[in-house]
């Protein structure tokens, strides 16, 4: 439910297009639908502008499988963190699902999604990272922002950078996700003007303590502007760098 549905009902219940009882029946879920094993919050959107998602780590394939069954039909909906057995049995029951093994997301376009008009920029220091910049990028999709992802430019080679810092420069936000010690996000924040949202990664040898030492080296970063999520949240950076872009748009 979104604030142009709720409207949509109660202009068509004013207008005498809709009755007062099918006005009832299109709200009767909220602000939750409880299905037993979960209570799906339908009127999330109309609070912060983002419907729910669903974390699948956890959940059984059949419990996921029937959050979508209640989902789908009323608006677009993403999972994050799904296996790849989830996976199969959601979509083996709702065949339009679908499934980006890279992020381990499962999404469900049943609305047109309507897009800011900036670009987030989702920027990965390796190769290795790029399973945390897809959930970012099906994330940011999924929320209304178009997103491209820049991969494979860390400070190893600090040149790889460089050669792409004019076009990181024309995005309205950028992610920066990086493991080992985290300095790219420190190196491009000294280098744009744009709000950054550094990721953590686990990525690393032994003394990166899976993720911990990028994300110290984040949060003491000596470069202003820039903010911290928690080690492999592509799903929680995306989710703010939507709404600084939808802030942008107003």
């Amino acid at each position: 439910m979104t604030n142009d549905n709720l409207k949509n009902i109660l202009n068509a219940v004013k207008d005498g297009s809709m009755d007062v009882v099918q006005g009832m029946e299109k709200l009767r879920d909220l602000p939750y639908q409880d299905i037993g094993h979960t209570k799906i919050d339908h009127h999330r959107s109309l609070r912060n502008g983002f419907p729910e998602v669903i974390y699948g780590a956890g959940k059984t394939p059949q419990q996921v499988g029937d959050i979508f069954e209640h989902m789908c039909g009323r608006n677009n909906v993403l999972a994050t963190r799904v296996s790849l057995e989830t996976a199969g049995h959601v979509t083996a029951r709702f065949p339009h699902v679908e499934y980006n093994e890279t992020a381990n997301t499962l999404t469900c376009k049943s609305k047109k999604i309507e897009y800011n008009s900036g670009t987030v920029g989702i920027i990965t220091a390796g190769t290795s990272d790029l399973d945390v910049a897809e959930e970012a990028l099906v994330t940011c999709d999924m929320l209304g922002s178009r997103a491209a992802i820049i991969s494979d430019i860390g400070v190893a080679g600090i040149h790889r950078m460089l050669d792409r810092i004019d076009e990181i420069r024309k995005f309205s936000v950028l992610i920066v996700i990086a493991g080992m010690e985290g300095a790219l996000s420190s190196v491009i924040g000294g280098l744009v003007e744009q709000p950054i949202i550094a990721v953590p990664t686990s990525v690393g040898y032994g003394a990166n303590f899976s993720g911990l030492s990028a994300l110290l080296g984040m949060l003491t970063s000596c470069a202003s502007g820039v903010t911290v999520v928690n080690i492999d949240n592509g799903f929680g950076a995306a989710c703010a760098a939507c709404k600084i872009n939808k802030a942008i748009d107003r």
